[in-house]
């Protein structure tokens, strides 16, 4: 059986966290079964060979897919050399994680309505894992994601709000479930060093805050950072900053830093795995990067976060903190009086407790998701 992870990647930390979720839960079920990604500029060929992905033959240019001239090469030499076509996959999981929406580009939407027709003339099992979705205003977009979702075997949003965008173009279907994000189940690598992190606070910062806001939002999004940066070392703590995707991220950091005025420490992690370990071993963490929130939140870790969708108000509603998704635009003194929350013993102990009980839950029903799930691919 061959099956293809789409959407997942290295660049993105959540997009890598959720690829090594499905390879570790579905790899333990099907033991036999191999999986394949098409190959994307930002995709790194030593990376998936590591792992014993085969590559996809796709390759679209002036509109043509030309990767369907894969077929000319004989198939005991495609697998040789790791290729493997569309025709071969049995099962796709798409693990896009916010992808389908009016918020991102449309081709992307009307690129898998017409993969799902493919798709669906092959007999290729089709699931769209938990992730966000939605909202779908423009008619082509709606167009395109009504025929996905009644296409496919299974749907699973990831969060209330993405349930009704779902339901409001397709109404209720036995095939759209809401299920919650499913790397909560991956356990992190503890670091080499896990005292350089232990008891530390993070930041974790999100250029996405720039681009994909208000000018007031994103004009603010920086001394929103940095407050929260002097608030803690004012309270005698020694926050990190924590790089969750890419240079974009980075050289945010680096104006964080210079807008703090602080000598703050900025680590740069290059394995999804690992920033999850390090995370774990934070007293807490303030991020706008979501996968950064769930990483924290599912380890019991309090985590303040600040978001540009639906997802992240979502998330925090979930988790039972809702009041702990803040605006940047939020007073100082409000933002202070939120930190000293995550900072205080006693408030620390009643958050984690919280978190902690919504993380047993969630993770419960992420293995609920996955024995759908494997009921789809089995039949």
């Amino acid at each position: 059986m061959l099956i293809e992870i789409k959407g997942a990647g290295f660049v993105n930390k959540g997009a890598e966290l959720m690829l090594h979720a499905i390879l570790q839960k579905v790899g333990e079920t099907f033991p036999d079964a191999s999986f394949a990604m098409t190959p994307s500029r930002n995709q790194d060929y030593a990376k998936r060979a590591k792992l014993g992905l085969y590559q996809k033959v796709r390759l679209q240019k002036y509109g043509v897919q030309w990767g369907t001239l894969g077929c000319l090469i004989p198939k005991k030499l495609r697998h040789r050399y790791g290729l493997v076509l569309d025709n071969e996959v049995n099962v796709v999981l798409d693990a896009s994680g916010f992808l389908y929406s009016d918020q991102c580009f449309e081709y992307s939407s009307l690129a898998m309505a017409s993969y799902v027709r493919t798709w669906r003339k092959r007999g290729t099992k089709i699931v769209l894992l938990p992730q966000a979705m939605g909202p779908f205003t423009q008619s082509n977009i709606r167009k395109a994601l009504a025929f996905v979702v009644c296409n496919a075997d299974l749907v699973f949003p990831r969060d209330d709000i993405s349930y009704k965008h779902v339901i409001d173009l397709v109404g209720e279907r036995e095939n759209v479930q809401k299920a919650p994000d499913f790397t909560n189940l991956v356990p992190g690598i503890m670091p080499p060093d896990p005292k350089r992190f232990r008891g530390r606070f993070c930041l974790v910062p999100n250029y996405r805050m720039i681009d994909m806001t208000s000018v007031e939002q994103s004009t603010r999004y920086p001394f929103f950072c940095a407050e929260c940066i002097k608030y803690l070392v004012e309270q005698g703590h020694r926050p990190f900053i924590l790089i969750h995707e890419g240079d974009q991220d980075l050289r945010f950091a680096e104006k964080i830093v210079r807008e703090s005025d602080e000598d703050i420490e900025i680590i740069k992690e290059t394995d999804a795995l690992k920033i999850k370990g390090i995370l774990g071993l934070c007293a807490g963490v303030i991020s706008s990067r979501y996968h950064g929130l769930i990483s924290a939140l599912s380890q019991g870790v309090p985590a303040l976060g600040a978001g540009w969708s639906h997802k992240y108000e979502m998330l925090f509603k979930e988790y039972g903190i809702p009041d702990d998704c803040l605006s940047v635009s939020i007073e100082p003194e409000n933002l202070k009086e939120q930190i000293q929350r995550i900072t205080s013993d006693n408030s620390r102990k009643e958050i984690i407790a919280k978190i902690t009980k919504a993380s047993a839950m969630h993770k419960e029903r992420t293995e609920v998701m996955w024995q759908k799930v494997f009921s789809v691919i089995e039949k």
